[in-house]
């Protein structure tokens, strides 16, 4: 059997490859949509990918499921699990609790565990060859190295109304009934990793045992001891922000992703060219460095968004192909790299990258304005925006700061002012220049502060000393 984990740093998440060497056919398990990485690993081993799979209707990133099985023939399943509201909406074959595909010599099971999700699956996989026994689990977002999948991603990103203390008992009921049951060597394979929003306290490493959760994670002594209260109050408390775009994910994932097929070339654009489509609105410029450079000078009315390491998440906060129908054109190096930032960009949906430029000579230069620290308390605003995460916020702020996190920011327009200058930071700058970016994209008279939080806590200390 071989087993392959594919880890995306930018959100956090994992899939899998898993094939039968005997007979040549794999499954490839909550793809994302650039596929190019599934197809080479089944050409290296000479492979076929015959099925494609997913624990759940995932809300961070748009599933590349359809996209795989489209490219490779692949049959689908998905869960047909979760009641009626949580069906999803393209043709597929549905998987119960206990269904089974067959891999060869590998039988992957599918087990009904829901608590972040009404139809979450998890996968058993027996190597039939070594084994009649399961030995492997894909825990999707039910089991993480040393926590759990949130259940209150439904009311934070996708309308439910306090569907988080049945998602609580459900995670409970999980556990107890079906992770539990299983012996102590299976190896759990999570679908993410240390710094994804879908749960509070995730572990770095790429995989853990039933035996070491049941007896190290931070539920154990409260399943142990059959307190549901005990856990469910555990569980809900300090959760992160929820990012805003995860409700569109959730939408499109359970209608079904749109599948792109063979991507176009990118356009290496002149600075003229680039004049004039974003000059008639039909391209957006994305500068694509890091925010110090950015702040020192950047292309007039261009989006922050930086590139590599969290692209996908940083751009979901800053354009929502939704409600714009503007193309992208990225700063970028090369050909090379403009192609791996379009990849990161359509894993949250985001497909509408057109071209890229190597050079911002000739472009409308544009420096972001800015305050310092010690002029805030007499500089005229409508309003002071920390727009850290909600935890940071609470452990200080600045004197009549509003808040609203960087991944909700271009969705809570309603309750900006509509006139007046607004003064915007972070903790370090660089979430501050994606939203203040977003926000003057938007119309909006953005003043951004210099060091943001810890400029500010920094004058303020030597003030006081």
């Amino acid at each position: 059997m071989l087993l392959e984990r594919f880890y995306d740093e930018d959100l956090a998440q994992a899939s899998y490859f898993i094939g039968c060497q005997a007979k040549g056919e794999a499954i490839v398990v909550d793809a994302r949509r650039d596929i190019s990485e599934y197809l080479a690993l089944a050409a290296k081993h000479g492979m076929r990918i015959v099925a494609v799979t997913e624990t759940h209707i995932h809300a961070d990133y748009l599933s590349g499921t359809r996209e795989l099985a489209a490219a490779t023939g692949a049959a689908t399943y998905v869960s047909g699990e979760g009641g009626a509201d949580w069906q999803y909406g393209f043709e597929a074959e549905r998987l119960m609790d206990k269904d089974t595909i067959a891999l060869g010599n590998i039988t992957v099971t599918a087990r009904h565990t829901p608590g972040h999700t009404p139809e979450h699956l998890s996968f058993l996989i027996t190597d039939g060859a070594f084994s009649d026994q399961p030995g492997y689990m894909l825990s999707g977002d039910f089991i993480f190295a040393g926590d759990l999948g949130r259940p209150d991603l439904l009311d934070e990103a996708a309308g439910g109304v306090d569907t988080r203390f049945a998602g609580a008992k459900q995670l409970f009921a999980s556990l107890k009934n079906v992770f539990l049951q299983l012996p102590d060597h299976i190896q759990v394979y999570p679908g993410h990793g240390s710094g994804s929003a879908c749960g509070k306290a995730l572990g770095a490493v790429p995989s853990t045992t039933v035996g070491y959760e049941r007896n190290f994670a931070w539920w154990g002594s409260y399943l142990a001891s059959n307190d549901e209260a005990g856990f469910i109050a555990e569980l809900l408390d300090g959760q992160p922000d929820a990012h805003a775009y995860f409700a569109r994910m959730k939408r499109q994932n359970r209608d079904g992703a749109k599948v792109l097929g063979p991507l176009p070339e990118l356009v290496e654009f002149t600075a003229e060219q680039i004049i004039e489509q974003t000059a008639s609105n039909d391209a957006v410029f994305v500068d694509t460095r890091g925010h110090l450079a950015v702040a020192e000078g950047t292309v007039a009315g261009a989006l922050a968004i930086p590139a590599i390491a969290k692209m996908a998440n940083f751009g979901a906060w800053a354009f929502d192909p939704e409600a714009d129908d503007r193309q992208l054109i990225l700063f970028a190096e090369d050909l090379h790299a403009a192609r791996q930032m379009r990849d990161h960009l359509m894993r949250v949906g985001i497909d509408a990258v057109s071209g890229y430029t190597t050079s911002l000579e000739g472009l409308p230069a544009f420096t972001p304005p800015s305050v310092a620290p010690a002029e805030l308390e007499h500089f005229e605003h409508a309003l002071l925006l920390d727009v850290r995460n909600r935890s940071e916020f609470a452990a200080g702020a600045i004197p009549n700061a509003k808040h609203i996190s960087g991944g909700r920011a271009l969705w809570s327009l309603d309750v900006l002012p509509a006139e007046g200058k607004i003064v915007t930071y972070c903790q370090s700058g660089l979430r501050n220049s994606i939203v203040a970016s977003a926000l003057r994209d938007a119309g909006y008279d953005v003043i951004e502060l210099a060091g943001s939080y810890a400029g500010w806590a920094a004058a303020m200390h030597k003030t006081n000393a």
